[in-house]
């Protein structure tokens, strides 16, 4: 029989060496939750180490990821490639042990975490997107589907606001294979949490509808064992387990404090811990009987062929559906996709119809959903306003049961009815895309992204495909004032690397620009959108559209038979504005070329020839955007024509009209920074 408390000294022993060789860390959290490791990896986690990314692996989250030596122990111990010499170089540079866990660079990290609370509600997304798999793939006799979502957390996850977010929805989505244990320790790094956290958390997530657990012994690994059977028991709730610990866990002098927190216990101080424990080992230095009863080589390679046996016979039985499944895990699109991006771009080029970018991105939608089954909708409470819903998107929703129900159609619900939580939405799209199987998309209003903002900086962090429909990009939104309309939002999102920002002017621009969002599977895509409606804007060819800007307009198109003398630079709404403008300059015999930008991110990654080629170093540019101004200067503009100040409530024409956004403004513009070169 496994001696667990051995095991768990290991995991105490390592995480402690590690952090005092590097100096810096957080020993006592894992030393706190060495027993809940024992017992959750070593008799109920489903994994290959072997094969970190088996599709029907278990799922296990540290969402305190401050105590990632747990989790690094774990991976080690266990049989992960990942070895003693990756936790000796802890926090060090290139090494495979951040500071908190980053998926794809450690073997068996599912999430990166570390902004409190996100963990957990990525854990959300990993169970919501089992449960939505599993309706659609399982057949009768056939599970391929069927796994846990595990995750521990803190009371720092559970102080942010996101965790509210996402553990409500947690138990409105019925999610029976998401358990979670709560690291009840009382500290955190300004010391006991009893003055400002006295929350009653059984309570407050019985609230939620899920099944409560505890408090129960944290150290006791029978206890803790039972109580995650009984929480496997439960199909129609998520499972909380209240596990009392101690903060740094058998070290005499730094227990249930916060100075076993985030530093270092101290050469002294880690030598009484190892008498105190005992453990009369050298520093990193793991007994063969204790790495005997972590190693999980064998159980998880028997576990993925069991698994790999039943998908056989299931491919024998439903090959289409297999087929469907494995492409979607790997990450693929459809052979058609292409076709479909074509028809969509032609359709939109044929009808150049006068419409919302809003609405132009439903039409794009429209075509891409009934193509894409693994594209999955939602909105925070704005569905009627952000256009995330289609024809092959009805509503998610569950029995009584949990089951996830059909429509009268027989399809599956697809778009995701998320309330008014912009930022657990988002930290749960990064959830399901982590999982696998869908591609999550999800609108709110571009003022609100500021709520969205940090989980979207983590699926550009992590290189995760999440699409973010972003509406009412301007004053545009006209009376519902500075509140809601987005000034500077444009230009903070443009700021986050890895991410792409696109913000298109009509029908062509937002079809491509959302197939280039699927396209990209190494990151994240916001996409801008307008209330108002704006005309098509005519084009001769759309090829370089994907490559974020492109000639639109030149002279000659509006009856000048000279060169272009300046170069009218514009994005989404404004676009139409600089073709209006185009053409007064050339009353006045003054020509220039109008290039739409729809994304300022993608034409920055485009070779420089193309880029002058656009923009070519001679002509003098001016900018056209409904926003600030500042962003636009790293392009050498000679002036720009923005908004520096908030809106105002006002009807939308009335705004543009007030804050300058006219065409004879920009043509002003444009003759008076010709005036000052000639100067």
């Amino acid at each position: 029989m496994a001696n667990t408390t051995a095991m768990a000294n290991a995991i105490r022993a390592l995480a402690m060496d590690a952090v005092q060789q590097a100096n810096s860390g957080h020993p006592g959290a894992p030393m706190g939750m060495a027993e809940m490791a024992v017992a959750l990896w070593s008799r109920h986690l489903r994994h290959n180490p072997a094969d970190p990314r088996w599709a029907d692996r278990d799922r296990f989250v540290l969402s305190n990821g401050h105590a990632s030596m747990l989790l690094y122990a774990l991976l080690h111990l266990s049989g992960y490639d990942l070895p003693m010499q990756e936790l000796k170089n802890f926090r060090q540079l290139h090494s495979k042990t951040a500071g908190h866990p980053e998926v794809d660079v450690t073997p068996g990290v599912e999430t990166t975490t570390g902004p409190l609370g996100q963990g957990v509600t990525n854990a959300v997304g990993f169970a919501l997107a089992e449960k939505l798999l599993a309706a659609e793939f399982n057949r009768p006799g056939h599970a391929i589907v069927d796994h846990h979502t595990y995750v521990f957390l803190g009371d720092g996850c559970l102080m942010e606001g996101v965790s509210h977010e996402a553990c409500a929805l947690a138990g409105a989505w019925k999610l029976g294979k998401l358990i979670a244990l709560y690291d009840d320790n009382g500290i955190s790094i300004d010391g006991q949490v009893a003055p400002w956290f006295v929350d009653d958390t059984a309570q407050r997530f019985a609230a939620y509808q899920w099944d409560v657990i505890g408090p129960i012994d944290g150290h006791d690994v029978q206890a803790l064992d039972a109580a995650i059977a009984q929480a496997k028991a439960v199909q129609d709730k998520p499972s909380l387990i209240i596990c009392k610990t101690h903060i740094g866990k058998g070290s005499p002098n730094r227990q249930d404090s916060a100075k076993a927190h985030g530093e270092p216990l101290g050469h002294e101080e880690i030598a009484l811990v190892r008498q105190n424990l005992p453990w009369p080992h050298a520093p990193f230095e793991i007994p063969d009987e204790v790495y005997a009863d972590w190693d999980a080589k064998a159980a998880g390679a028997r576990a993925q062929q069991d698994w790999q046996q039943r998908f056989e016979a299931y491919a024998a039985a439903h090959p289409e559906l297999a087929a469907q499944f494995t492409r979607r895990m790997d990450g693929a699109l459809p052979k058609d996709f292409h076709q479909t991006v074509v028809d969509m771009v032609v359709d939109a080029h044929t009808k150049q119809e006068k419409v919302a970018t809003r609405k132009a991105s439903q039409i794009a939608l429209e075509a891409l959903t009934r193509s894409l089954p693994e594209l999955l909708g939602g909105s925070a409470d704005l569905t009627g306003s952000n256009l995330t819903q289609t024809a092959s998107t009805p509503a998610l929703r569950l029995d009584a049961q949990g089951a996830v129900q059909r429509n009268e159609a027989g399809q599956l619900g697809r778009h995701i009815n998320y309330g008014v939580r912009e930022f657990g939405m988002a930290a749960i799209m990064n959830g399901i895309a982590l999982h696998g199987g869908f591609i999550p998309y999800g609108g709110t209003f571009l003022t609100f992204s500021d709520y969205s903002r940090n989980a979207i900086r983590m699926a550009a962090l992590m290189k995760r495909r999440v699409v973010h429909v972003f509406t009412h990009d301007s004053i545009g939104l006209g009376e519902d004032g500075p509140t809601h309309q987005s000034i500077e939002h444009a230009a903070s999102l443009r700021l986050i690397p890895n991410l792409d920002v696109w913000r298109p002017a009509d029908t062509a621009e937002t079809a491509i620009a959302w197939a280039e969002a699927l396209l990209q599977h190494d990151r994240p895509t916001a996409l801008l959108l307008s209330r108002q409606a704006v005309p098509y804007a005519p084009k001769k060819d759309v090829a370089d559209i994907k490559r974020g800007a492109y000639v639109l307009s030149e002279p000659a198109d509006v009856g000048l038979k000279k060169a272009a003398q300046a170069v009218l630079l514009a994005t989404g709404t404004e676009v139409a504005l600089a073709l209006q403008a185009q053409q007064l300059l050339a009353q006045r015999k003054i020509a220039v070329r109008v290039v739409s930008m729809p994304s300022t991110t993608v034409f920055d990654r485009q070779d420089v020839k193309y880029q002058t080629k656009v923009l070519p170093e001679k002509l003098p540019r001016i900018a056209v955007e409904a926003g600030v101004t500042q962003f636009w200067w790293k392009y050498g503009c000679a002036a720009v024509v923005g908004i520096d100040c908030y809106g105002e409530s006002a009807p939308a024409a009335d705004l543009f009209q007030h804050f300058g956004f006219t065409a004879e403004n920009v043509a002003d513009t444009v003759q008076a920074a010709l005036q000052r070169r000639k100067r």
